[in-house]
Parts: structure tokens; C-alpha cells; sequence
């Protein structure tokens, strides 16, 4: 499927040549994600707008006594990343929170929350992005390795893919777990094989329990960790996300907004549970302003290949008791339920689906979606996209299915997705090239925190496929790599258009948002095998330098 051609813009070229310019920025290598003319030197800006591109010479024309004048001094500029997929305030609170990424063992992932139980005993210990497969044959954590320096401190750490975490003792007392709980439909209390007893590992719908019993955040902690994570999102060059939201996130951008502080344009996926609220108060997407928008709903399929927990056609290989696990939305029929008035609503559908049959079950609900609903530019989105059967690719393109992957994930399960599910089913795993081949809408993003939210990482990875430990030099399902063109591409225009925002953000044209990243090397000429090196010198939002390294030296 090709990105449809712009929408009219607001103000026309004509129009906008007669302004002189609030700042340019000159002699530089602008690639801009515009067909029309894809490689420029310059561009101006007036209002937070793009007024002009072209050769530095053209763009002079535009300086007055007041124009600042940013020096490019043959820098790559690009317009700035879109993130598809991030929860963001999760991000924030991951940065304050303990951080058990880096523990390569279960003794250093025992030291890290025993130090934390230390320093603040009796409070909740929350964060993680801990991963059992850098362990020495991979064993999942259980409560034992914390209990006995947190009897009465409360902890839940989650794996980086949020599909499971660990639970003490005192936390599963707490959420009322204990050895004759039933598992909840779409979720799994895992379990002592000899004993029966809960191990404190709690798989999707069963984390629920816990979740009920958190204490909930005050607005000043919310307000300080959304900053955390701005400066995140400057320093990496990210000018919008596309978020999965609770109404308190979007009420603590808000907050921002009003303050003057955001550096960062969101685009907020709420709950499909709450559509009825959403629809009844007028929304359709894209509803808001350039600064934060809502009209588009999240809802799951099922869980994660980490966690063993996305949904398979055939069992995996390393449990063939188990296919995963569909989410509780899908087994009890609330997903198609609340899906297809949602989209009579003209509310957008963002699925999350990692497995073969999660994907096509969400494809199948699509097809009755548009056989009995009215014709709108509905623009369905599966997030993730992971692992597809080769029937559903044609589907994809036919039904204008948006696949919305993060390719640092392929760089991550690269390390062990075949001990999970064999080296077949890995063929059309993560499959960029085979979707842009068919013609599907193709976005690329992060799934911050569970993984970097940097895009430069993202590129490296769908454009080289190496695996992060290193064991895959020449790219892991190598057929499946896509150019540098394309995944910057995939991180900008596709982005926008993924949220009807194509006419005002993700490539460098006249009327649009004047958002850019300023990168210290030129990725298109570069060994792509360096990109996951590349650092960002400038971040620009409307016009405005909001981080830059020559000012941080």
C-alpha cells in the first residue's frame, strides 16, 4: 500500500515565501522525506513552520536582522523521529526506578533490589526490565532470590517485555496470591512443579492482581517523571510519540503543555475499554492539536515471545504444552465487542499481536470490521506485527493494515526466538522486508522501555539485523534487512501517516511542523554497521533547538 499524497496544506508555498524567517538552518545535508526533492541544503522557518527549502543561497533570501542563523557546517539533518509505540510515563518511572537491565546474573540482580530495599526500606520497588536469557541457562527468577531482604518491603520488577514480573512474598500476600489461586483467563500464576506454590513470576492477566494493590502516583512524582523522560526523548532526537496512554498521562501532558514544557508532540492511545467515553464526548481521531491528540484505542491479542505468552498456531518448541496465551478481551468476545461500535465511532484500532495466530485472528476481526461497517479511512494498526503466517502478508496489504513494528526487538530476540519456536517460524519473523515487498504501511518505533527509545538503534537494527549479543555479524534472517532510506522512512513519514498526521509532520515540506534531528555523522553515507553509534547533535521542535550538544559541552 503507498502513503496516500499530502493533504492540502493550510498556507500555501506562494504565501509563506513572502515571510521573512524566525531562524534558518544553512549548509547542511537536509534529506527530507519528500520525493519532490529529496536532498536540499537549507530551509527556513517562520510560526514553528517550514517556509522554504533549498539551496542555502535560496534560503539567505529569507534572513532579516532578526533571523537566527543555525550553522549545519555539512551535518546530516533529518525530520525529526516519530516513535510508534512507547509508554512513556512508564519510561519516566523506569529512569527513577531500580533498573535490573544490566544484571547478567541472578546474584547481581539479588544485589540490586537488596541495595534498593537498603536505601528505602518499606517502600515499593518497581521497574526491572530484568531478562532471565542472560542467565546462565536462562532459569526464571523466583521470589526466593529477594524474600529475605524485603520481608516487608514490597516489590514487582517486570521483564523488559512487560509480559511478566516478579512478585516477593510480601507482594503476592499483598495481592492475595497464594497456592489454591485459580489463573485468570489470559494470564498465568507460574507455579513450583513440586510444591505447587507461586513462584512469584506472574504472566499477563495474572499481574492484575498486583496492579489493584499499587499505590497510585502523586501528580508532582507524575509531573517529575514526565521530565525525566523528555529530556530522554530530546536526547535522542524523538520530536512526537505515539503513546499508549491512561487518562492521568494525558492529563499530566496537559499540565505540561499549559506549563510550556513539553519538547514533544503526542499522539495518546487510550484503553478500548474506555471507547464509549471517548465516543460520547465528540472524539474522532485525530482529535486535539499539533501538541497532543487522542482518538485511537489500544487493546491486546495476547502476550510476548519472552514470556512464552504470544499466541502460536503451532505450540513452541521449547514448551509444547503451551500455543501462549490469548488475552482475556479475546477469549470472552469484549474485544470484538467493543471493537466494532469503536470503529463506527471512527475511533482508530490498535491491536497489539505478536504470534502467527494473534495476527491472523486480529486480521479476521478487521475483515468483519470493514464487511459491516461504513467506508471511513479507518487505517487499523497491529502493534508489533512480530511473527506473521505467510497467508496474512496479502492480508495486510489488502485490508490497509498498518504494521507497527520496533526493530530493536529483532535485534534482541534474534539471541534465542529459534529455541522458542524453531528456525522456520523465524523466516517470517520480524519481517520488514517481506511487508514493504507487499505494500504494507510499515512504522517503526520502540516500545520504551522495553527497549531504548533511541531510533538510531532501531535503524541499526532493521538495516543490519545483528543481534545484541554479537552472534550475528552478517544480520540474523538477513533476507528480511531493508535499506537506510526505508527505515528512515519508517521512523518519519510512514510514522505520520499511521496517525493522520502525514500533512503536518514527517518530512521536510514547505507548511509543515519544523521538526528536525541534527545527527554527528551522515548516516546515508556511513557503514550502516556504525549507525547504533551515531549521536545526535541538535533536536528542533517548531523551529526551536531544544537539546544541543555544542551547548552541553
Amino acid at each position: 500500500m503507498k502513503i496516500p499524497s499530502l493533504l492540502p496544506l493550510v498556507v500555501t508555498s506562494a504565501l509563506m515565501a513572502q515571510q521573512p524567517a524566525d531562524v534558518i538552518f544553512v549548509n547542511g545535508k537536509i534529506w527530507t522525506v519528500d520525493n519532490a526533492r529529496p536532498e536540499v541544503e537549507a530551509v527556513a522557518v517562520a510560526g514553528g513552520r517550514i517556509i522554504a527549502v533549498g539551496s542555502t543561497k535560496e534560503i539567505e533570501s529569507y534572513r532579516i536582522q532578526a533571523t537566527k542563523v543555525v550553522d549545519l557546517m555539512g551535518r546530516r539533518m533529518l525530520p525529526g523521529f516519530i516513535d510508534n509505540h512507547t509508554h512513556f510515563m512508564t519510561g519516566g518511572f523506569q529512569l527513577r526506578n531500580v533498573d535490573l537491565r544490566s544484571a547478567a546474573t541472578q546474584e547481581v540482580f539479588t544485589a540490586i533490589i537488596k541495595k534498593r530495599a537498603e536505601e528505602k526500606p518499606g517502600r515499593w520497588i518497581t521497574g526491572g526490565d530484568w531478562d532471565h536469557e542472560n542467565w546462565k541457562d536462562a532459569p526464571l527468577p523466583t521470589k526466593e532470590l529477594i524474600d529475605r531482604y524485603t520481608p516487608v518491603t514490597p516489590v514487582f520488577v517486570w521483564r523488559y517485555d512487560e509480559h511478566m514480573a516478579l512478585a516477593n512474598s510480601y507482594t503476592l500476600k499483598l495481592a492475595g496470591i497464594t497456592k489454591e489461586s485459580v489463573d485468570p483467563p489470559g494470564g498465568t500464576i507460574v507455579r513450583d512443579p513440586k510444591t505447587g506454590e507461586p513462584t512469584g513470576i506472574l504472566k499477563d492477566e495474572a499481574m492484575s492482581a498486583v496492579y489493584r494493590v499499587m499505590p497510585d502516583d502523586a501528580e508532582e512524582d507524575r509531573i517529575a517523571v514526565a521530565r525525566l523522560a523528555l529530556a530522554e526523548a530530546r536526547k535522542c532526537g524523538v520530536t512526537s510519540v505515539q503513546d499508549v496512554s491512561s487518562g492521568a498521562d494525558v492529563k499530566t501532558y496537559r499540565t505540561l503543555q499549559r506549563n510550556g514544557e513539553l519538547t514533544l508532540r503526542f499522539h495518546c492511545r487510550l484503553p478500548i475499554s474506555q471507547w464509549e467515553q471517548v465516543a460520547a464526548a465528540g472524539i474522532e481521531v485525530p482529535f486535539g492539536d499539533e501538541w497532543i491528540r487522542i482518538g485511537s484505542l489500544k487493546a491486546f491479542a495476547d502476550g510476548s515471545l519472552g514470556s512464552s505468552t504470544a499466541l502460536f498456531f503451532e505450540p513452541f518448541t521449547s514448551d509444547p504444552t503451551t500455543h501462549g496465551l490469548a488475552s482475556d478481551i479475546v477469549l470472552d468476545g469484549r474485544l470484538e465487542k467493543w471493537a466494532l461500535p469503536a470503529d463506527r465511532a471512527r475511533l482508530q484500532l490498535s491491536i497489539h499481536a505478536i504470534g502467527d495466530s494473534a495476527n491472523s485472528l486480529i486480521l479476521d476481526l478487521f475483515e468483519k470490521i470493514v464487511a459491516q461497517n461504513p467506508k471511513w479511512d479507518r487505517r487499523f494498526r497491529i502493534e508489533h506485527a512480530q511473527h506473521i503466517a505467510a497467508k496474512d502478508f496479502d492480508r495486510f496489504a489488502r485490508l490497509g493494515v498498518i504494521a507497527s513494528a520496533q526493530p530493536y526487538h529483532a535485534a534482541d530476540d534474534g539471541r534465542w526466538a529459534a529455541k522458542r519456536i524453531g528456525q522456520e517460524r523465524c523466516k517470517t519473523t520480524y519481517p520488514f522486508r517481506t511487508f514493504l515487498d507487499h505494500g504494507v504501511v510499515l512504522t517503526f518505533g520502540s516500545d520504551w522501555t522495553v527497549a531504548p527509545i533511541n531510533p538510531l538503534l532501531g535503524i541499526h537494527a532493521a538495516v543490519t539485523r545483528r543481534t545484541t549479543d554479537g552472534k550475528n555479524p552478517n544480520g540474523w534472517i538477513p533476507e528480511q534487512k531493508i535499506s537506510v532510506q526505508e527505515a528512515i522512512a519508517c521512523y518519519t513519514i510512514n510514522n505520520a501517516y499511521a496517525v493522520f498526521e502525514e500533512s503536518e509532520k514527517g518530512s521536510i515540506r514547505v507548511g509543515k511542523l519544523a521538526d528536525f534531528v541534527v545527527l554527528n555523522e551522515d548516516i546515508l553515507t556511513i557503514d550502516p554497521a556504525r549507525i547504533d553509534a551515531v549521536t545526535v547533535a541538535q533536536t528542533v521542535i517548531g523551529g526551536k533547538i531544544v537539546y544541543d550538544t555544542s551547548v552541553l559541552q
